[in-house]
């Protein structure tokens, strides 16, 4: 039998990595290029240099994973963003609040002027609070006609029964024949949060479908006949269908790779995890192998959501930090000179002292062929120390506990990182480190994840019903039935409520199918 490989793709704002892994999960090739505009020229370049370095044929590359920052930075920065209607099934409830109270104003001029509360909803219990009002919606869809090009759908207590929202979406694909998105298979419970989130999702589907379909034609162009995948915030891969309908999952799935990929690399399952990379640091908790999840709500270009998100703390701290001596006092950053690291920095001809220049002077790294900057060691010496108390500082509150803990450090930053650090039991730089995101997008392992608040009813068939409908979803994201074991469920009270009800939650994890 022939050998097949995995490809595993990261498309950051600065670099794209590019990784080769074989049926055994070992990295045949790792590399990084310069991320380009369009962003599918510089995913064709890595394409073409892993596979010449590993110097396979490209047929032989059965899945092809893509993890992309592309939707966070079109959040962040107001571009690509599709206008959205947004139908509230919700009357006569919740109107003193309206859809996007509290969005900053940019935002809410891209997504639109078109937000409608109509006749809907269900009480906490799972009774009706109000028929849907479906005159009311065709009335909206006509109103939005033209001017939106998809519409969020969001029920009252929709994740109990999703009926309503599944009807008036049915009415606004007879009406404007654009996507929807529905909240009750995107958010969890709380209103205005899971609103929120089933708006951006709505807002990205346009973006997502772009990258994806540049992402096909790098394959493509390449004689890849691979399956894709993407990554998604909890560090599993969706297919390409799932993550079309499902865009806003994508948003975290930069941080997860890189805390996946090292895992991965150095064998560990539980330890902290330091991902430096050109501007900022990255730091979350390798918890039995994944990311630990942040238990608050997500707030993503000012917007507060309700979906899970990785537990990260980032900081302005990367192998193109700008270091600045004012006084006597060495200040780091924030800024960084970012991709132009190798025409700026002072080892490389530039003018700009950074902390990879830092790093160098002081011994803490070398690279090939590239001698240590001369300038002020006093300086460099203060940097130095500048860069060890903000790593020590920064996991410190990332720390589960005062222990010493083991530290992975990935990133193509982490040279700037000393070989010690206090608080930290063992410090370790993995084998292909500087391409950790790729390596995690690489990785095969697809989930699926269910909400439901359980009311009056056997406890035990309601767990099961929830963990039968994580399994659903994990097979429709990818994974092969046969593989798909329920990882967690989580039970959670609710207050305020007479009926002794729980929000009950559980998590499905498979192989590629």
């Amino acid at each position: 039998m022939n050998q097949t490989y995995r490809l595993g793709i990261d498309v950051g704002g600065t670099n794209t990595d590019a990784a080769l892994l074989d049926v055994d999960g070992q990295v045949v090739k790792a590399v990084k290029v310069p991320t380009t505009e369009p962003t599918a020229d510089g995913v064709i370049n890595a394409i073409d240099r892993v596979v010449s370095l590993a110097g396979i044929d490209p047929g032989t590359i059965r899945y092809a994973m893509l993890g992309t920052t592309h939707c966070t930075n079109a959040i962040v920065e107001r571009r690509g963003l599709s206008p959205v209607g947004v139908l509230r099934l919700a009357a006569p409830s919740t109107t003193s609040v309206p859809p996007l109270e509290g969005w900053p104003e940019d935002l809410r001029a891209v997504i639109g002027k078109h937000a409608y509360v109509v006749g809907g909803g269900y009480e906490v219990d799972g009774r009706l609070l109000s028929p849907l009002d479906e005159d009311a919606v065709r009335s909206a869809c006509r109103a939005m006609k033209g001017e939106v090009e998809a519409v969020a759908v969001v029920g009252v207590y929709s994740s109990l029964r999703e009926d309503q929202e599944q009807r008036a979406a049915e009415i606004v694909i007879e009406e404007l024949g654009v996507p929807v998105s529905l909240s009750a298979r995107i958010g969890a419970l709380g209103l205005l949060e899971r609103e929120n989130a089933t708006v951006l999702n709505a807002a990205l589907m346009k973006t997502l479908r772009s990258m994806a379909e540049g992402f096909l034609r790098a394959l493509e162009a390449r004689g890849i006949t691979a399956k894709p995948y993407f990554g998604q915030n909890d560090g599993t891969l969706m297919q390409l269908s799932y993550a079309l309908e499902f865009p806003v999952l994508t948003i975290g799935c930069g941080p997860t790779n890189s805390i996946r990929g090292a895992a991965h690399l150095s064998g560990l399952r539980d330890a902290l995890v330091v991902d430096i990379g050109g501007t900022t640091t990255d730091v979350g908790v390798l918890v039995d192998g994944f990311p630990r999840q942040s238990a608050t709500a997500s707030v993503i270009g000012g917007i507060r959501t309700n979906f899970r998100m990785p537990d990260i703390l980032s900081v302005g701290l990367g192998g193109g930090t700008r270091v600045r001596d004012r006084e006597g006092e060495v200040v780091l950053g924030p800024d960084s000179v970012g991709y132009r690291l190798t025409s700026e920095a002072l080892v490389f001809g530039g003018s700009v002292l950074t902390a990879t220049d830092v790093a160098l002077l002081m011994g803490g790294a070398t690279i090939d062929g590239v001698a240590p900057p001369e300038t002020d060691r006093v300086v460099g010496a203060r940097a130095w120390e500048a860069i060890r108390e903000l790593l020590e500082e920064t996991i410190d509150r990332m720390k589960p506990s005062a222990a010493p803990v083991p530290v992975i450090l990935v990133g193509g930053g982490s040279i700037v990182a000393p070989e010690e650090l206090a608080g930290v039991s063992e410090l370790i730089r993995p084998e292909h480190f500087g391409a950790a995101n790729a390596v995690g997008a690489a990785l095969g392992d697809v989930a699926g994840q269910s909400e439901k608040v359980a009311t009056g009813v056997d406890r035990r068939a309601a767990r099961e019903e929830v963990a039968a409908d994580a399994v659903h979803r994990a097979c429709l994201a990818g994974a092969d039935p046969s593989t798909v074991e329920v990882t967690s469920i989580e039970e959670l009270p609710m207050a305020y409520s007479d009926a002794h009800s729980v929000q009950i939650r559980a998590t499905a994890v498979g192989r590629l199918a």
